[in-house]
């Protein structure tokens, strides 16, 4: 993950309260229902992800088997 200013070509954008998300082609497979969530807690903030696809994930939350 990255930030970025503009889409490149290929990207796909989405819009949400004024945030622009650009995801490529390869990566748009792998996020079929995913949701993202900014949080911020005891351990810090960041960006959350939630992927119902998911089999398994590392204790990291890095990570998972599709």
């Amino acid at each position: 993950m990255d930030f970025e200013n503009a889409p490149k070509d290929g990207d796909i954008t989405l819009e949400q309260d004024g945030l622009k998300l650009f995801v490529d082609a390869m990566s748009s497979m792998y996020l079929q229902g995913v949701t993202v969530d900014y949080v911020v807690g005891l351990q810090g903030a960041g960006f959350k992800f939630n992927n119902p696809n998911a089999k398994s994930t590392c204790g990291c939350g890095s990570s998972f088997q599709a």
